[in-house]
């Protein structure tokens, strides 16, 4: 390490930072998504066959979002804590990039989030692309439209699917040129490009920390791992990180 607090930290989270928060992880080990082929509901394809059923996906997932009992866990709060600290006492910056469509590192106080994937509370105009806020259980339709354009256009959701460009790729290489710390937090180490940053940060010369249940995929990569449940480790890794 460069030296004995880093001075800027990327923080890369994936599905496993939100579990204890009640959401589950859309894809299983059969590659389903809730009981839902990948191809029908994330990709533009399966939107262009049928876009009422990607709809009512989406829509499933935002009303479980907005459910009250869906918050933000102790590993969130951790990191908006970690943000706040490096904030207040100008040590440096703290970004998190998550492949998390939620919003729970938002409600928990981290500012400066990096959503690769996309955003469930969002949708984007598909044809200007110009993204409009969501934040309701009320369901989306084929019949919603922009404000936009001159002939209102269908409002897709903001979600990166499969075969098209994640967002923020050229400010997260930024970001990791910058960083003196890489670290993962709950992420399978099987969804590329995130799963290559942790060999970008390794070439950097960056320390690379994995928090997981278990070793990810490129698990290989991290010269730390510590595992256990996220909402555990993650507070007390930041807590043993803003005393020294």
């Amino acid at each position: 390490m460069k030296s004995s607090q880093p001075k800027n930290i990327v923080i890369l989270t994936g599905a496993g930072i939100s579990a204890d928060s009640g959401i589950a992880t859309f894809r299983a080990a059969d590659g389903l998504w809730e009981n839902h082929d990948i191809q029908e509901v994330a990709t533009p394809e399966g939107y262009a066959r049928n876009p009422e059923l990607v709809q009512r996906f989406y829509n499933e997932r935002r009303a479980q979002l907005l459910e009250p009992q869906i918050k933000p866990n102790p590993a969130h709060f951790a990191l908006a804590e970690l943000e706040a600290h490096y904030a207040s006492n100008a040590l440096g910056h703290v970004t998190v990039v998550t492949q998390n469509i939620d919003d729970l590192h938002q409600r928990a106080g981290s500012k400066n989030v990096l959503h690769m994937h996309g955003e469930l509370l969002k949708l984007r105009c598909v044809k200007s692309e110009e993204v409009v806020g969501w934040r309701s259980s009320q369901p989306v339709t084929t019949a919603d439209r922009c404000q936009c354009c001159a002939t209102p256009q269908p409002l897709r959701p903001h979600i990166v699917w499969f075969g098209e460009m994640p967002f923020y790729l050229e400010e997260i290489d930024y970001r990791l040129n910058q960083a003196d710390l890489f670290v993962a937090i709950g992420t399978s180490g099987n969804v590329y490009p995130a799963a290559g940053f942790v060999a970008s940060a390794r070439r950097l010369g960056l320390p690379t920390v994995e928090f997981n249940l278990e070793a990810g995929s490129n698990a290989s990569q991290f010269q730390q791992a510590i595992y256990g449940r996220a909402a555990v480790t993650v507070p007390q890794w930041v807590d043993a990180l803003v005393r020294r």
